[in-house]
């Protein structure tokens, strides 16, 4: 690509950092993601690195966070070291140059969890998703064995929440966007109620869940296959959450749907996963009830969320992924007979949520 700037500032942290020439590397930007980070890959023969080009506010979250002092450490470098420590495969950190806004980092690849899946068919999903659990797993009972005040000592994760408040942002999100914006539609003061009233009561149920390590966005974009096995990215803003939420994220994925025998298979790969690492055991009827409820609070928020990142950040790439998202808000709401009310206003919104049958 042309000679910028940035890109004669990456070549020559690529070259001291890997010691060779600074003529030796092209740079390429990578896909953007919803981000506001940025990728670029320096590639010179027989070696290349990822630099990741860090926004001037890098140290707050995407989405909503409790206001308050900026971190002491970037977020990404805070989880990546506790992660790391615990066996977590995670991207090598080459070199950290924050006074020029840039990390390098491991080069993993191009080939995530959702682009293996599409290379290599279902003969993959097994092993993969297995691995995906697994890892789920290893990283939650890792952290319940533990005080949570131990804990907050030693990451940022361990210091913030999936509380009420931040979840019902998350809701107020998808209201203003994935509703009154995508939809142009005018509530009546019953609906308006009654939706209101819906979200106070999931998210209070959701917020008094028991909570740990959550990776917050465990998906198939943030899997990458590499020859050492699943590698995870996009954790820098981890947080307490209930054992549900990164299930959601992976099993209710927008980017990929999964058969729901597989789904129901990979749930018990968890429980029993957990129950092996001596986790706190947990009852099969409320664990898949809150699996529903978060399954309606997340992917509402997912679908508005999308909708945000079209008419704000001007990219469209996320709308062809707002049906899926509407359509597990459905399936999940047709398991939670007391939500009847619920599904019955939200099918007369979104049409996505009675019209798209699960695959088998």
């Amino acid at each position: 690509m042309p000679e910028t700037p940035i890109v004669s500032t990456l070549s020559r942290l690529a070259a001291e950092t890997l010691g060779r020439p600074a003529a030796d590397f092209t740079a390429k930007k990578l896909k953007g993601d919803a981000s506001s980070r940025s990728y670029y890959r320096l590639a010179a023969p027989g070696s290349s690195l990822v630099a990741m080009v860090l926004p001037p506010d890098a140290g707050k979250s995407e989405e909503a966070s409790k206001p308050g002092a900026a971190p002491a450490e970037l977020p990404f470098l805070d989880v990546h070291r506790w992660l790391e420590r615990g066996g977590t495969p995670v991207p090598k950190i080459l070199r950290v140059a924050l006074d020029e806004g840039v990390l390098l980092l491991e080069d993993l690849g191009d080939v995530t969890l959702e682009a293996a899946l599409l290379q290599r068919g279902e003969a993959a999903r097994e092993r993969l998703y297995g691995e995906a659990i697994d890892l789920l797993v290893a990283m939650r009972a890792r952290a319940e064995a533990r005080p949570e005040a131990e804990l907050s000592r030693e990451s940022i994760a361990f210091t913030r929440a999936f509380d009420f408040d931040l979840l019902r942002w998350e809701w107020d999100h998808y209201l203003e966007y994935g509703l009154r914006a995508r939809t142009g539609r005018t509530l009546s003061p019953a609906e308006e109620a009654l939706l209101a009233g819906a979200g106070d009561r999931i998210c209070r149920v959701l917020a008094d869940l028991p909570r740990g390590f959550t990776h917050r966005d465990y998906q198939s974009r943030n899997l990458m296959v590499t020859p050492r096995g699943l590698v995870v990215i996009d954790f820098q803003d981890a947080l307490l959450g209930p054992r549900q939420y990164d299930l959601v994220a992976l099993l209710r994925d927008s980017y990929v749907e999964l058969p729901e025998p597989f789904v129901e298979k990979m749930l018990r790969r968890y429980l029993d996963g957990l129950a092996r690492a001596g986790a706190r055991p947990e009852a099969d009827e409320p664990f898949r009830r809150a699996f529903d409820l978060l399954t309606v609070q997340r992917k509402l928020k997912d679908g508005g969320r999308f909708e945000f990142i079209d008419r704000v950040k001007k990219n469209p790439s996320f709308l062809p992924h707002v049906p899926l998202s509407f359509a597990y808000v459905g399936r999940a709401l047709e398991r939670l007979p007391d939500e009847r009310p619920l599904l019955d206003l939200l099918r007369t919104i979104h049409p996505e949520l009675r019209c798209r049958t699960p695959p088998v």
